[in-house]
């Protein structure tokens, strides 16, 4: 096998389309292997996914390719990081919260899918966040906990509060789906740890940048960066980046930094089920009627699913409405790196638990199956309560004919409230805490990353890489802030 044909890039994690793999692969590479070539990846992506690592690096050693030639190798690599505990390390933190933890409790939660585990050539590991998601997951967890260590609070917006009733309000009142404009600045920034760079070489970093979005975000107003002379792409770029160089100096961390300002929006439509029609037969809306490899993928199991939770229900907006409650039922869990995972939707259909873009792949490969167009958004939620909240949030938009492209929010989900347009804010409307930075999924950047990224799914934290290879999680830190402008300065 040709390594110079194997050797993947970046921009291939937007290939997806090209073959039934890979996030990691260019489609012209993958249009250059063989059948023999793509058979053997469907196979190194099946032995990863099983724990059979040893059995990847017998089959490398086997073809003379060196193992980090491919990406599979890199995925153990990640795997590793993310399923870091052994079964001691992982007590020991459940016991923090559980000082009396009995053996038998933990392989108890172990054996129904409570502390996500990954069997690696067997050898059991756990997942870091596994800990700390068993209390997401189970109420008897939970009723064990220290009374003095409460549960996190739940993000601002995650809860029904005040600004759910004014955007309703505001949308009720103005017979416009778009109110309350807010104009926020925003700053970025993405910090390479001192000395992880060699002295002298230039260091690339990607930053997220917003894209305009007519009556969600709009006015989109570049300010500065450090350093200077910033490579902003093109606005049709579907995971846009602003793109900095900087040379890394001996001892000192290498710092990234961009301002901007935008226009959001709070969003909200109220949908009549009776005037939903059927999807109308749009070629524009073809490519969010089809799978998209490899993490919106039409499986049995999914179809299955679907079966179970439609009943045979045809009528558009309640196919919507049913799949989207049975979604929303999956528990929200802390997630491993999404590079690390074959396929996404997949995934959170079996794993017990799914966090937001987990939950998201899965809604919109189970509304495409049904002939329902859906498509992906993702980004940062905020607040403006004085907390200093921040987080990656991933959501979507689905196409209900004759109201055209709608939010929505799974994760999120339905609101405590009897008043429907409460209830249900999040399945048409958005919250005016959030912006997107991702119009899709698993996209190239502009300019094109030469090693791995980081994130081959999403776009939210950044990328950085140097001519040595990509630049992962665990050598750089990310930070966002913003301020909602006084009207004066708006």
């Amino acid at each position: 096998m040709d390594p110079a044909v194997r050797k993947p890039s970046l921009p291939a994690a937007a290939g997806l389309g090209a073959a039934l793999l890979l996030w990691a692969w260019s489609a012209s590479a993958a249009d250059q292997r063989s059948a023999v070539d793509r058979e053997q990846e469907t196979r190194l992506i099946d032995l990863v996914d099983s724990g059979r690592f040893r059995d990847v690096d017998a089959t490398f050693a086997a073809d003379g390719v060196p193992a980090p030639a491919d990406f599979q190798y890199e995925r153990m690599r990640r795997i590793k990081l993310d399923f870091s505990l052994d079964e001691a390390a992982a007590k020991a933190a459940v016991r923090r919260w559980i000082p009396n933890l009995t053996d038998e409790e933990f392989a108890r939660w172990d054996q129904q899918g409570l502390i996500e585990h990954y069997d690696i050539d067997g050898t059991r590991w756990y997942f870091k966040r596994a800990p700390s998601n068993l209390f997401l997951l189970s109420d008897e967890a939970r009723a064990r906990r220290r009374a003095d260590a409460p549960m996190p609070p739940p993000g601002p917006n995650e809860v029904r509060n005040a600004h759910h009733a004014r955007v309703v309000a505001a949308a009720e009142q103005s017979g416009n789906a778009s109110v309350l404009p807010q104009r926020i600045e925003f700053t970025q920034s993405l910090t390479v740890k001192a000395d992880t760079v060699p002295a002298g070489e230039t260091v690339r970093a990607w930053i997220p940048y917003p894209r305009e979005i007519p009556g969600q975000q709009e006015r989109v107003q570049w300010i500065a960066s450090s350093p200077g002379k910033a490579r902003i792409a093109p606005a049709s770029i579907q995971q846009r980046t602003a793109y900095l160089e900087a040379k890394a100096v001996a001892g000192k961390p290498t710092h990234f930094e961009i301002r901007y300002a935008v226009t959001i929006f709070a969003r909200h439509t109220a949908i009549d089920a009776t005037k939903v029609q059927a999807t109308p037969d749009d070629p524009a809306l073809k490519p969010y009627l089809a799978e998209q490899l490899p993490h919106v993928r039409f499986t049995p199991a999914l179809k299955l699913f679907s079966d179970q939770v439609l009943q045979g229900e045809t009528r558009p907006y309640e196919v919507v409405r049913r799949l989207f409650a049975a979604v929303d039922r999956i528990p929200w869990a802390g997630a491993r790196e999404y590079s690390t995972i074959s396929n996404i939707s997949d995934y959170a259909l079996r794993a017990g638990h799914a966090d937001c873009g987990q939950q998201t792949l899965l809604l919109i490969a189970l509304l495409r199956m049904n002939g329902i167009p859906a498509r992906w958004q993702s980004g940062m939620v905020f607040s403006d309560d004085g907390s200093g909240y921040n987080n990656l949030h991933d959501w979507g938009q689905v196409y209900l004919a004759p109201y055209g492209w709608l939010p929505m929010d799974v994760t999120t989900g339905a609101l405590a409230s009897d008043a429907p347009a409460l209830r249900d804010f999040y399945l048409g409307g958005l919250d005016g805490y959030r912006i997107a930075f991702n119009d899709d999924f698993g996209q190239a950047f502009v300019p094109a990353k030469q090693h791995y990224r980081s994130e081959t799914v999403d776009s939210q934290r950044g990328e950085a890489e140097w001519s040595g290879g990509n630049l992962y999680f665990d050598q750089w830190s990310y930070d966002f802030q913003w301020r909602v402008l006084p009207a004066g300065q708006r």
